[in-house]
């Protein structure tokens, strides 16, 4: 109930701002808005408020400004079609607009509240674990390695680290320069944006007890917060990741820990998780973090560089869909937003703040591809009048709906699609 209540909030949200940029810039050009709806389909709440009426609609997956005139030949200055191309293209435009602007007012708000980030993030980036089958593991990464460079660019903190591997997830090359044993070394790899363990170079976890979950194999036999696990099955545990990997493959576990400078022994059965089947036991990593804040300004700023960064990776994440370098089974529906709209709300109001506007700018960027069916394609389609100095013909317009609507209800089942099969198989959304 609490994944279907976050998801209907994100999105009528999210849904209810972009469609208010349509409704005001038709205002502003002197357009008659006949309808304003949240959602497709029938209506579940309407009201008439002046020559508008207001819609709450079935299907939460949209929505909609029925503008007077929208078809051609209405010549009431009133009517949509009467008004020139660049009114027209600015109307289109201001649903992506106003989502940005979205963004923006959540990333600065984030900024001025403040955000619990882990204390290893402001740490020097020393590897402290390699996952297997990971670039960093192909590329020579070590246990011990303290990372100095990205590409050329200079890393201070596992933070800096992360930022700069974002910015650069597309380049085909990486190239890293990591002290080791008082060398400078330069190890190089290939970006594969296809390998799901992505980087793979993690900080040094302790592997210390955090949170227990409650009904859990942990729980059951008393594990609490605090307890430091020393080995498991006789197998000496140095960090959190070491204890996870052998926990994931385990039937029966035997751990000795310490709990306030005693060792304790304890034997548990781990229970499987029902989407990947790996082992789990229940617990999570005691892991120190510190509160960032920013000054009105400085978070203004930054929402600006947040925004350019998503818009960016966005961008070259299509142009990887459409090159093959990315997979399309990448892309999340309904069901993906759903779920990660209820983990995010559980974890509290700022990551539930963050998902909301990554999907604004998703959803400004995705509305003004020229694609039929999308303020893009309408845009394209009156910058195209523009050139031509007169109207394009009625036949083609509707052709061009219609392949629109193809397409939208295509990429609609291939992501549900996706979605359902995320869930069989396990994957992670």
């Amino acid at each position: 109930m609490e994944t279907v209540l976050s998801f209907l909030v994100l999105v009528g949200i999210l849904i209810w701002f972009h469609e208010l940029g349509h409704f005001l810039f038709a205002k502003l050009f002197g357009v008659k808005v006949e309808v304003f709806s949240v959602g497709f389909g029938p209506a579940l709440f309407k009201k008439q408020w002046g020559e508008t009426e207001y819609r709450l609609s079935v299907i939460p997956l949209g929505g909609f400004v029925k503008l007077y005139g929208e078809e051609d030949g209405v010549s009431d200055p009133r009517a949509f079609s009467s008004k020139p191309n660049w009114q027209k293209i600015l109307i289109a435009f201001a649903g992506s607009f106003f989502n940005f602007i979205l963004a923006v007012l959540i990333f600065w708000l984030i900024g001025m509240l403040g955000r619990e980030v882990p204390k290893y993030a402001f740490e020097k980036p020393v590897v402290g674990y390699v996952q297997e089958d990971s670039l960093a593991q192909k590329m020579g990464l070590q246990r011990g390695d303290l990372i100095l460079s990205v590409n050329g660019k200079k890393v201070d903190n596992w933070k800096d680290l992360e930022e700069k591997l974002l910015k650069d997830i597309f380049e085909q090359e990486l190239k890293l320069e990591v002290l080791r044993d008082g060398k400078v070394l330069t190890l190089e790899g290939k970006m594969d944006l296809k390998n799901p363990r992505g980087f793979g170079a993690e900080p040094i976890i302790e592997p210390v007890v955090g949170t227990v979950l409650e009904k859990s194999p942990a729980k059951q036999v008393g594990l609490q917060e605090g307890d430091r696990i020393l080995s498991i099955n006789g197998v000496e545990i140095k960090s959190w990741q070491e204890a996870v990997k052998l926990i994931r493959s385990a039937e029966k576990i035997d751990l000795k820990i310490e709990r306030q400078g005693q060792i304790r022994e304890i034997t548990l059965i781990p229970m499987k998780d029902p989407r990947t089947g790996i082992s789990i036991i229940g617990v999570a990593p005691k892991v120190e973090t510190v509160k960032v804040k920013q000054g009105p300004f400085e978070a203004f700023k930054g929402s600006f560089e947040r925004i350019a960064i998503l818009t960016s990776l966005t961008l070259k994440a299509l142009w990887g869909m459409i090159t093959g370098s990315l997979s399309p089974t990448n892309l999340g529906g309904p069901i993906a937003i759903a779920q990660m709209a209820g983990q995010s709300a559980q974890q509290g109001l700022i990551p539930y703040l963050g998902l909301m506007a990554f999907i604004s700018v998703q959803l400004a960027i995705f509305n003004l591809l020229p694609l039929p069916m999308l303020d893009g394609g309408l845009i394209l389609l009156f910058l195209i009048e523009s050139i031509r100095r007169k109207p394009l013909p009625l036949r083609f317009k509707e052709a061009w709906q219609r392949l629109g609507f193809a397409l939208i209800v295509a990429l609609s089942l291939f992501v549900i699609l996706n979605d359902l099969l995320r869930l069989i198989s396990g994957r992670k959304f």
